[in-house]
């Protein structure tokens, strides 16, 4: 078993967890001592003034002046995304985590060409994305869309309130041509962009039997040294959810995310025309319930660190889980959207024109240019980000093939 390792976090950070741990223990206490896990992942991300997503920057690690104990992942479960795993690599970077968006702007560029596809077969000028993160990817898609002429507006829902004011900052140069709204609008025509949305929705976890067939869903308790988990027999829907999906697999333990399948049959309702496009790291069913994938996809991001102990710091870390495509698909499909594509974010950036725009680039300036080669080495290789994160692109109303599935569309595969 690898040493314990230990992540530094200052003062304030510590004292902000322990008000989100004493708010989660007396939560779990109102519901009789025993909470289902996707309602105590909701509070940890976003309970108002206290979760990850919803506490301003005091989540962030100041100078170290504590030190957290962590134990060393010893079961890697495909976790290992370039973006946010590398503790040594990333060391001086501030936050927990980096998505493609602020690797490099070309991954916003490259985008920019599938968004303009989707509108100009929408005929719309809309543009409307969800959870925003610094506003790197809004920023590139508005400079890229500028450049060919087009005039974009562009809408963002953003439930963190320190992410949306670092957008404010960054977009302030387009005025009011970029918008935040409070809730999802009443119908929607354009280009909908979900980087990294559907993988940080509170996510059931189940568990099967060792020694029947028994579904058990696992909850939280409070425990001597913080919290626990505590397996109960499935309530009726999430049985039949996980029979649905994969057989009787003695021991085996898992996610299904029943919100972000909400979240697209939501997306239906008020999507007139246009398409959705969702980035996010996944599998399809058949790799996602894999029988060895037996400890399910769930994991934590602090500093730059990638692990498993979800009741580390509870408010200090992210926490996300895998999306399972082939539900996202059949979502949709059952809602009366289509699925216009699905295929890896190597291919699609490939389709959609990077190399292209990788040539345009200033030749002279070779540190730039270095910089550049290597972030997009990580959109693009096997090893980090380029098979791990996939795209896929839910419309109503288009009938063109969008370029960004022209070559290696694996929605067969779904």
């Amino acid at each position: 078993m690898p040493a314990e390792t230990s992540i530094p976090v200052s003062a304030d950070a510590l004292a902000h967890s322990q008000r989100v741990s004493a708010f989660l223990h007396a939560q779990i206490q109102v519901q009789g001592g025993w909470m289902p896990f996707s309602q105590w992942m909701h509070h940890v991300l976003y309970a108002p003034g206290l979760g990850y997503y919803a506490a301003g920057s005091v989540k962030l690690a100041q100078a170290p002046v504590a030190s957290l104990p962590r134990k060393s992942q010893s079961h890697a479960h495909d976790s290992t995304t370039s973006n946010n795993s590398n503790s040594n690599q990333h060391g001086a970077l501030s936050g927990d985590f980096v998505t493609a968006p602020q690797l490099t702007p070309l991954f916003g560029h490259t985008l920019a060409r599938q968004v303009l596809e989707v509108l100009q077969q929408a005929d719309s000028a809309d543009i409307l994305e969800f959870g925003a993160g610094s506003g790197a990817l809004a920023h590139s898609v508005l400079s890229a869309l500028d450049s060919q002429g087009v005039t974009a507006n562009y809408f963002i829902l953003e439930v963190s309130a320190d992410l949306k004011l670092r957008q404010q900052q960054l977009l302030a140069p387009w005025g009011n041509r970029v918008v935040w709204l409070e809730r999802a609008p009443s119908q929607f025509t354009g280009c909908i962009l979900a980087n990294e949305v559907l993988d940080a929705m509170p996510v059931e976890l189940f568990a099967w039997s060792a020694h029947e067939d028994h579904v058990l869903q696992r909850g939280v308790v409070s425990a001597k040294e913080g919290f626990d988990y505590q397996d109960r027999m499935a309530p009726p829907a999430l049985e039949q959810a996980v029979r649905a999906r994969m057989p009787y697999l003695p021991g085996y333990r898992s996610e299904i995310n029943l919100q972000a399948e909400a979240w697209v049959r939501d997306l239906a309702r008020w999507l007139t025309k246009g398409a959705a496009l969702l980035i996010d790291y996944g599998f399809p069913r058949h790799e996602f319930f894999h029988p060895q994938r037996q400890r399910g996809t769930l994991m934590c991001h602090i500093q730059h660190r990638a692990h498993d102990d979800v009741f580390l710091a509870p408010g200090l870390q992210d926490m996300t889980a895998h999306v399972d495509f082939t539900a996202i698909a059949e979502t949709a499909f059952a809602a009366g959207l289509e699925v216009l594509g699905y295929t890896s974010q190597a291919r699609f950036l490939l389709n959609s024109g990077l190399p292209e725009l990788l040539k345009q680039l200033d030749q002279t300036e070779a540190k730039t240019l270095a910089q550049t080669h290597s972030a997009v080495q990580k959109l693009l290789s096997e090893a980090e980000m380029g098979e791990l994160f996939k795209v896929m692109a839910l419309s109503r109303g288009l009938e063109q093939v969008l370029s960004g599935f022209s070559r290696g569309d694996r929605s067969a595969q779904l």
